[in-house]
């Protein structure tokens, strides 16, 4: 055990994907110091998105945000005020139409924290005594892939541009017909970083055994923070591309700078800009998450931070000379201790 504790450290160290947020962007508060001199202020970025609140920085409703998305580029969404009455839940999920096994997430958050895979009414039922915060009931999205699009638009020009897109490989492992889920997470450092997580997920369903070649998605969602492994593929932006997802994303009303999390069927028709569902979007606090492929070095990641940063300030001026507030210093202040009450809140969970 011990042995092993020294290789994942190991591991960690020399693989800056897995440092801590608050580390890797050390160089890049000063950056972001820069563009906030050049914007005349800290909070810049709440231009950047007009329609969502904080331009979706920190604080954002997920629902609030699904509200503005059309329809036809979403899952079937219920929300729940926290107190909501069980009875009341559990009618409004099997009036829906939502079947299962389904999605249940907090209504604000992110790196996958709160996120659970449903598969039955009372499972609904313990997830809405166990959350303390507004939730959401989403139908799960049957397509296998998982894609994250960075989308960029001036405000006062007519088309946008794509500025990265990463593909996710979701936590899988495959049977052997011997080892025990445990055992297959062990061998690979990216998984084994997630044992602790899956074992309150699972607890003595990691005991069992796989037939040889039987795959299974231990983690349904690809979040990096939750085990995923993200493939920078931003070479898929080409004009064809560019355009089919320009269009969707002028659909969304004064959307224009972020990132949409997609799952889709098949890279054919995603580039058609068919058979596939928004799973989230991401406003002014969005990564460039193409940074985390693990090929790419952290001058790269920094490099791309700051360009984005310079993106977004640019959007956010445009837009706060067309009418669009900044943050004062006093609501600024105010968000990131309310976020922090937030993740607190869901740490707990």
């Amino acid at each position: 055990m011990y042995v092993k504790k020294i290789k994942l450290f190991i591991h960690k160290l020399t693989h800056w994907e897995y440092w801590p947020f608050d580390v890797v962007y050390i160089p890049m508060y000063f950056v972001w110091f820069y563009f906030s001199a050049i914007a005349r202020s800290f909070f810049f970025f709440n231009a950047a998105n007009p329609r969502i609140k904080n331009a979706g920085f920190l604080m954002e409703s997920k629902k609030e945000i699904y509200d503005i998305i059309p329809s036809a580029y979403i899952p079937k969404t219920l929300f729940f005020k926290l107190g909501t009455a069980t009875d009341e839940i559990l009618q409004a999920v099997n009036t829906s139409g939502i079947t299962f096994p389904c999605i249940a997430k907090p209504d604000m958050g992110g790196k996958g924290r709160g996120v659970e895979k449903i598969y039955a009414l009372k499972d609904i039922a313990t997830y809405a005594t166990k959350i303390k915060m507004d939730f959401l009931i989403q139908a799960f999205i049957p397509y296998p892939e998982e894609v994250g699009i960075f989308y960029c638009r001036m405000p006062n020009q007519a088309d946008g541009f794509i500025s990265g897109i990463v593909a996710k490989e979701f936590l899988i492992v495959k049977g052997d017909g011997h080892s025990t889920l445990t055992q297959l997470i062990e061998k690979d450092p990216r998984y084994h970083f997630q044992l602790s997580a899956l074992q309150k997920i699972y607890g003595e369903g990691l005991n069992a055994i796989l037939e040889k070649e039987e795959v299974k998605n231990l983690v349904p969602y690809g979040n990096h923070a939750r085990g995923a492994k993200f493939i920078d593929v931003s070479h898929w932006a080409d004009a064809a591309f560019t355009k089919t997802f320009d269009l969707i994303c002028k659909d969304i009303p004064e959307f224009y700078f972020g990132r949409l999390d997609i799952m889709y069927s098949n890279y054919e028709d995603l580039m058609a800009g068919k058979n596939f569902s928004i799973v989230e979007l991401n406003g002014a606090g969005s990564e460039p998450t193409h940074i985390y492929d693990p090929g790419h070095s952290l001058f790269f990641a920094w490099k791309e931070i700051a360009r984005h940063f310079k993106i977004l300030c640019a959007i956010s001026i445009q837009n706060h000379k067309k009418g669009f507030p900044y943050l004062t210093v006093k609501e600024g202040l105010l968000m990131f201790k309310e976020n922090r009450a937030v993740m607190k809140n869901l740490d707990q969970f």
